[in-house]
């Protein structure tokens, strides 16, 4: 028996996942802790995304402000469960991307994971795209080993649906190796959307997109871009869809109603998300989603609607909490790297081949 600790901060950037997990021969969640993103760290690393004026230096600074939320998380989650740092083997962090584009061989993670074992006197393992893109891969998505590993007693024709600010999917079968891809946004421009129009960072429950009307027009020129008619394996990020880019298209359109143009972000999440699934994998039994989308009840609707022959259910469902899953994914990917298992899949990813993912820095 082993306990790790795993860190997680997303695309959403609206706060720290950190979840404590005992790995045996299967993978149980101990404990989890929140905390929320500050204003000026998560502006700050949205402003990263895109190039600016000194952004090394300003990198580098905001590394160490998110390193320091991060210690204190894990000591605050330590604390909670009584347990000394000696007691953990390794902290799996997957730090804060703020750049992905594996076309042009690389895909940024800032985490100072140098500073994150100082600061917590436990082994770190970080950096776990790299070298999936260094063997051609795309570095992303990473998680659907993990959910292999996390439901491999189930049966049948079976989708994992992570959606954050961006949705991806893991898809399960029986002899089969998994596979897995992007999607297109999730949550991530229903989130910018309604922080410009409401001054709110989500739609909670998806009650405003409940509110308006799919427009067609708009919906067709979303759906234009080239991503989604590329095949997997295949992986996407802010530097492709973001409020810019919504913008763009809204601009040479006749002007739409504010919740109107919610409806139609969530409805390009569920179709992108459904015809994805569809032409990957056909007769789907279950699909079982996990994310913040999991608490969208107009998004989780709209999927059974478009999925009438299979069960659309939150990972809760098989006693996996939803908001938690991609953190234990990333302490399950350190103990992976500490144990030598390969844990990229090249039939997600497109690499070479199977490779060890991440590196240590011990405490």
């Amino acid at each position: 028996m082993a306990l790790y600790i795993g860190v997680m901060s997303g695309t959403s950037l609206d706060g720290l996942d950190i979840a404590l997990i005992e790995q045996t021969s299967a993978i149980k969640l101990i404990a989890t802790h929140y905390i929320p993103m500050p204003e000026s760290l998560r502006a700050e690393l949205l402003g990263l995304c895109a190039s600016g004026p000194d952004e090394i230096a300003r990198s580098a600074i905001a590394q160490q402000n998110w390193v320091q939320l991060a210690a204190s998380g894990i000591n605050t989650l330590l604390a909670q469960e009584q347990l000394k740092p000696d007691a953990i083997r390794a902290i799996g962090s997957h730090g804060q991307t703020i750049r992905h584009e594996p076309a042009r061989g690389f895909t940024v993670q800032i985490g100072n994971p140098a500073l994150l074992a100082e600061l917590t006197d436990i082994t770190v393992v970080s950096d776990f795209r790299s070298r999936d893109v260094a063997a051609g891969g795309q570095g992303a998505p990473l998680v659907p080993a993990f959910h292999e590993a996390l439901f491999e007693e189930r049966t049948g024709n079976q989708a994992v649906l992570n959606v954050g600010g961006f949705s991806n999917l893991s898809l399960i079968e029986p002899n089969k190796p998994v596979a897995g891809f992007d999607c297109g946004p999730g949550n991530v421009l229903m989130d910018a959307w309604i922080q410009q129009q409401r001054g709110e960072n989500y739609d909670r429950d998806g009650l405003w997109a409940g509110t308006g009307t799919v427009q067609p027009a708009l919906l067709k020129a979303l759906l234009s871009d080239p991503f989604f008619t590329t095949k997997g394996p295949k992986s996407t990020g802010r530097e492709v869809f973001n409020l810019s880019w919504l913008e763009q298209h809204l601009s040479r359109l006749a002007p739409f109603a504010a919740q109107d143009v919610q409806a139609t972000l969530l409805e390009l999440t569920a179709l992108t998300i459904v015809e994805s699934l569809q032409s990957a994998q056909t007769d789907t039994q279950e699909l079982l989603v996990c994310g913040g989308g999991a608490h969208n009840r107009t998004l989780m609707k709209r999927l059974a609607e478009l999925l009438p022959n299979a069960k659309v259910a939150s990972t809760a469902t098989h006693g996996v909490d939803p908001d938690w899953v991609e953190a234990m994914a990333f302490a399950w990917l350190a103990h992976c790297c500490l144990e030598g298992i390969a844990a990229n899949r090249p039939s997600v990813t497109g690499a070479r081949g199977l490779r060890l993912l991440g590196a240590i820095y011990p405490a």
